[in-house]
């Protein structure tokens, strides 16, 4: 299913000229640029890099062009036509070993004269003639490339320029040259089985390795393989490598093409813990799978979209009402695709793959974010908590490289676009951040509250689950949060600035065992009270008596994970109430 609807989405873009031929390459970086005369001979080497600004520094940057597509290699000679590094080009390279370096070349130059003998053209002539008299054990002394050798040599991909008429442009844009091409690449070769391919239906050679995906987090610098058998374990009726699923090579030129497309394509990209999430319609258009992303990542500050214009968008399509959105109408019967990439080894895992329409995801999204509503601080101004800020709150930011758990991208946004329940890796890794930094941001507390909703549970009830406080909560764990939350206001009233409060010396005793804690909390809550006016005495006083009131049993021993949600969201309720009559106080006497 995935790779036929990447194959589909490869033919819709190739129809508006978006995607290149089969058999082309244009995302391929090239750093330099080799001119040639007539006769062959290397005339110039034009360095093709651009100084870009990255972060806070300046690297120099290779543009993509569009080449012929490179075969695949590994410790084998396979040299690619017009375009490849200086091993093959050259005939040398910096690890020394010349001899394989020769072999590479005349590998090259081989396949060069099986493409182009015959053609007729100047610039198909002057590649020819280059290898016929191309010296490799003379490359590094060669007056045009010893100054730029270090850089040539690391692994960096070269293509032949030819000056036609005055012009100086790229060997591989000589329409003879590209016919030749075209011509060769799409020869069946006869060693290969002849099956029925899995994607087309039709009946052809099927090619035993596919091209390689780049663009996937963490994975193979090189490129790693979706579809791929590499041990006699995995194979079946005495069928190789990529013979046991059976793809033409127009097909796995297609979906690889695509999906390499859209993993270069930062607009539709985005990276979550482990996870590479690309987005896409079904149809060539941008504007649906623009939506898609900005919903779950926010929109980025160059678009000049704001939070309330895709909750718009969302809730028209939710609605069943077209959309208009960055000048596109959108209509929520038109299909949306998410498909979830983590790395594993040579390999790339499939985390998830989502198809619906757009209507159906603008609902389910919407169901979550009514979910995460929550009462927010004051200084808070934001309406929406991306999935990525959900991610955040559940890892330690002190970290050098924070990154949310594997297994919870994948289930974090599997429940999101189905509508379907929250992972428990997601309550577990917000619950552990709470332990260990004591602290009950707007973020964890949405998720405490989003995950007991879609998640029931009779010792989490729906009556602590509200957006702000319920002050009629007769609930014990939720008023013994709310009772926590008041202590601490008194110790904070009566020593402002202390450097470690009670929430920091027994929130998670107070959390997990009531009983033991509470007591001591007390006695020392009316020591607190001695110090303060007697105002103040009297308006805490009254608070602990109400909350103590709601208590008709004796603090409980232990609270189980349901519980301590129950708890965790009263404390977070309650202090939200606390500071929100402060900033009122602040803001009538200021």
């Amino acid at each position: 299913m995935i790779l036929q609807v990447l194959t589909a989405y490869y033919e819709a873009r190739h129809q508006i000229g978006k995607m290149p031929d089969v058999g082309w390459d244009d995302l391929l970086k090239v750093t330099f640029e080799l001119e040639i005369d007539d006769n062959g001979t290397l005339i110039d080497v034009i360095d093709c890099r651009e100084l870009i600004q990255r972060g806070k520094k300046q690297v120099l940057e290779a543009p993509r062009m569009c080449v012929p597509a490179h075969t695949e290699r590994s410790v084998e000679i396979a040299p690619n036509f017009l375009c490849d590094n200086s091993s093959y080009i050259f005939g040398a390279d910096n690890k020394g070993k010349s001899k394989r370096a020769f072999e590479c070349f005349a590998a090259c130059a081989a396949l060069h004269h099986s493409v182009l003998d015959g053609v007729d053209s100047p610039a198909a002539r002057a590649v020819l003639a280059y290898f016929d008299t191309w010296q490799p054990e003379r490359a590094k002394e060669h007056p045009l490339l010893k100054d730029r050798w270090k850089d040539i040599v690391n692994n960096a991909n070269l293509v032949f320029v030819y000056d036609c008429g005055g012009v100086r442009r790229p060997v591989a844009e000589d329409r003879e040259i590209q016919r030749a091409w075209d011509r060769y690449y799409k020869v069946e070769d006869p060693s290969k089985p002849r099956l029925q391919c899995l994607i087309t239906g039709n009946t052809t050679w099927i090619p035993l390795t596919h091209p390689k995906i780049k663009g996937v987090r963490d994975a193979q610098s090189s490129g790693a393989s979706i579809v791929s058998f590499n041990a006699p374990a995995f194979t079946s009726y005495g069928h190789e490598q990529c013979a046991n699923a059976p793809i033409s090579k127009y097909a796995a030129f297609a979906y690889t093409t695509a999906l390499n497309h859209l993993l270069a394509d930062s607009a539709h990209c985005r990276v979550l813990g482990d996870t590479t999430v690309v987005c896409w319609a079904e149809n060539a258009g941008t504007a649906a799978a623009d939506l898609g992303i900005y919903a779950l990542f926010d929109a980025p500050a160059e678009s000049g979209l704001q939070e309330e214009d895709v909750s718009k968008a969302l809730s028209q399509l939710a609605r069943g009402e077209p959309c208009d959105w960055l000048s596109e109408t959108l209509r929520p019967e038109q299909h949306l695709y998410f498909l979830g990439l983590a790395p594993n080894a040579a390999r790339i895992s499939v985390r998830f793959f989502l198809r619906d329409s757009l209507g159906r995801f603008a609902a389910h999204i919407q169901k979550h974010e009514e979910a995460l509503e929550i009462v927010k601080p004051s200084y808070d101004d934001r309406t929406r908590l991306s999935i990525w800020m959900l991610a955040r709150e559940t890892v330690n930011l002190k970290e050098r490289n924070p990154s949310p758990a594997p297994q919870l991208a994948g289930d974090l946004l599997r429940a999101v676009l189905t509508g379907g329940r929250y992972h428990a890796t997601l309550l577990n890794s917000a619950t552990l951040r709470i332990r260990a930094e004591h602290d009950i941001t707007r973020g964890r507390a949405a998720i405490l509250k989003a995950y007991y909703t879609r998640n029931p549970h009779k010792l989490c009830p729906e009556e602590v689950l509200k957006v702000e406080l319920n002050e009629q909560s007769a609930y014990p764990p939720y008023v013994l949060g709310r009772l926590f939350s008041a202590l601490e206001a008194i110790q904070d009233a009566a020593n402002p600035g202390i450097n470690t409060t009670i929430k920091d010396r027994y929130f998670n005793s107070a959390c997990a065992t009531p009983a033991v804690v509470f007591p001591t909390l007390i006695k020392l809550a009316q020591k607190h009270l001695q110090k303060l006016s007697e105002g103040s005495k009297r308006y805490y006083n009254q608070q602990l008596t109400d909350l103590m009131g709601r208590l008709d049993t004796p603090f409980p021993a232990r609270m189980t994970l349901p519980e301590q949600g129950a708890f965790e969201l009263g404390y977070y309720h309650q202090t939200q109430k606390r500071f929100e009559k402060r900033n009122k106080e602040e803001t009538h006497n200021g």
